[in-house]
């Protein structure tokens, strides 16, 4: 079974409402998932990084970028487990200054000096990937434009995320 890192963009009305009462996230995230086939690219709430989510992670701290857009904020209080832990919450500044240091650094400066049987080396998740796949870094590029996509819509819209594993 594989874990995926995914995000939910959330209006402060929302994170305040996520904030005061337990569980309404995980309801939200529900009706937002069934709406989101409906919605322009521009007005999508729902990102994943696939299984990208411990490589993104491991290339941002390499540079001391902000891991925390990878692996969320603070946990959602009182909320439960969606899987791998409760949600975590991006607030709406964390957001936009991720967006920002992220947009500053080319994805080839991420992985200069690196080969993918680096990432196999450091045990980083998913190992077999870095060991194997020849497009490995290209799959990690992939991941952080879409994350960087996503960030920076957020923060368009002066919205938060929340971030979770599954």
């Amino acid at each position: 079974m594989s874990i995926i890192g995914s995000y939910l963009r959330l209006a402060p009305v929302e994170i305040a409402r996520a904030l005061e009462v337990p569980g309404w996230a995980r309801e939200f995230k529900a009706e937002q998932a069934a709406q989101e086939r409906r919605r322009g690219p521009a007005e999508l709430r729902f990102h994943d990084t696939g299984k990208a989510w411990a490589g993104l992670a491991h290339l941002y701290a390499r540079h001391g970028l902000p891991t925390e857009v990878v692996h969320g904020g603070d946990a959602l209080p009182g909320d439960e487990d969606w899987g791998y832990g409760p949600p975590a919450l991006l607030t709406p500044e964390r957001v936009a200054d991720a967006a920002r240091v992220l947009a500053a650094v080319p994805f080839a400066a991420l992985v200069d000096g690196l080969d993918p049987a680096d990432l196999a080396a450091a045990g980083v998740y998913p190992v077999g990937l870095w060991s194997r796949d020849p497009f490995a870094f290209e799959y990690l590029a992939a991941h952080h434009a879409g994350l960087l996509r996503h960030l920076t819509r957020t923060a368009r819209y002066r919205h938060g995320s929340l971030v979770w594993y599954s």
